[in-house]
């Protein structure tokens, strides 16, 4: 009698195990499901300075949309760097953006072109 108890009891925990594996795979998928929601402030409408607005245009859009735009620009002018991609040459309409430098890295343009928004 007390081999059906051990065995009994056995299945119980198994199915217990099975049943919490169901609820933690139900549970990845909703999470999974939920769509990521962009960042309120990344899509607020900017206004660009009248210098920025000269490269992208002067309606007001999102910094997503500023940088599409200015990379559009850089890429149909030919303006990155043959040897290092990361660096942006500035021709005369970004030199005023970029602080009068001539050369400027990707990663610095997001930060000076931050200044030229409001």
């Amino acid at each position: 009698m007390a081999k059906k108890a051990k065995k009994a009891k056995a299945a119980k925990k198994t199915a217990k195990k099975a049943a919490k594996k169901v609820v933690k795979k139900a549970a990845k998928k909703a999470a999974k499901k939920s769509a990521r929601k962009p960042n309120a402030a990344f899509m607020r409408p900017v206004a660009p300075s009248p210098t920025l607005a000269a490269v992208i245009g002067d309606k007001p859009m999102p910094r997503t949309e500023v940088t599409k735009k200015l990379w559009a620009y850089i890429k149909k002018n030919g303006l990155q760097d043959a040897k290092n991609k990361r660096m942006i040459n500035a021709d005369d309409k970004l030199k005023p953006i970029f602080g009068g430098k001539g050369q400027v890295s990707m990663f610095d343009m997001t930060k000076l072109v931050g200044k030229h928004l409001k």
